[in-house]
């Protein structure tokens, strides 16, 4: 894979393409620490201590998927409205997947990005994790690319081969995801006032992707209780509004299971 810089980039600064790494987050934030600028990318061909939400492991084996994490510092945007960041990555990511590989995919929220359209559950195919360090934030892409099912960590998660996907050219996925990605974090964060999801159209581009709203949902809410009810829309936050029990909830961080209704 190239490691040469996007030509004509307004965001990315350096690309970087290494062999095996634990973390290509933990690399960036560690780097974020002691100054690093904006616009890095760092990316792997192998990961052995990828981390996903609540902590949970991912590796990937060498060239099967595509790894990479970008160094941000939105500092025009208020702190209360970079929770879009990834929401925002998982827009790019899926506009890319549908681009370069020619498969038909959607979001779930927050930060899963699946297999197939409608409806929910045709495997995950990418996770991504965003993590903040000080005033940079470090958002991750881990993508199941060639991976048969036995090399996956779950039977719920899927690769692109497994998919039939057209092409499964990781440098072109990558300069894709790339490329949408700068086109909405400049949108985003250019738009008045910075980092507005809805003035940006990315609330919008969000919502057309994304199948959790609508769907019944479980939610494993931080510090063990659990909300069941119905997914109804995500906010002006990127919160995930579940009507439940007569009221309205915004989920700002949680896990969620969709619930198929009973056949």
């Amino acid at each position: 894979m190239s490691s040469q810089v996007l030509p004509a980039s307004r965001l990315f600064t350096s690309l970087r393409v290494i062999a095996r790494t634990g973390s290509t987050n933990a690399d960036l934030l560690a780097e974020a620490g002691t100054g690093a600028a904006a616009g890095a990318v760092l990316i792997a061909e192998e990961q052995t201590a990828g981390r996903g939400r609540l902590d949970r492991s991912w590796q990937s084996q060498p060239g099967a998927a595509l790894t990479f994490s970008v160094l941000l510092r939105p500092s025009q945007v208020p702190p209360s409205r970079r929770s879009w960041l990834p929401l925002l990555t998982g827009v790019a990511t899926a506009a890319a997947l549908r681009a370069a590989a020619g498969l038909q995919v959607s979001l779930k929220w927050p930060n899963d990005v699946l297999a197939s359209a409608r409806p929910p559950g045709g495997g995950k195919l990418a996770g991504i994790l965003a993590e903040q360090a000080g005033d940079a934030i470090v958002v991750g892409v881990g993508l199941n690319v060639s991976a048969t099912q036995d090399e996956l960590p779950s039977r719920q998660a899927t690769s692109l081969w497994l998919q039939g996907a057209p092409s499964l050219e990781r440098e072109a996925i990558l300069v894709a995801a790339l490329r949408e990605l700068e086109r909405w974090y400049v949108r985003w964060c250019e738009t008045t006032p910075p980092g507005d999801a809805e003035a940006s159209g990315l609330r919008a581009s969000y919502r057309g992707y994304c199948v959790t709203i609508g769907q019944d949902v479980r939610v494993e809410l931080p510090g063990g209780s659990v909300l069941t009810g119905r997914a109804a829309d995500v906010d002006s936050a990127g919160c995930l509004l579940v009507s439940a029990n007569g009221a309205v909830h915004a989920v700002s961080a949680g896990d969620v299971v969709h619930v198929r209704p009973p056949r």
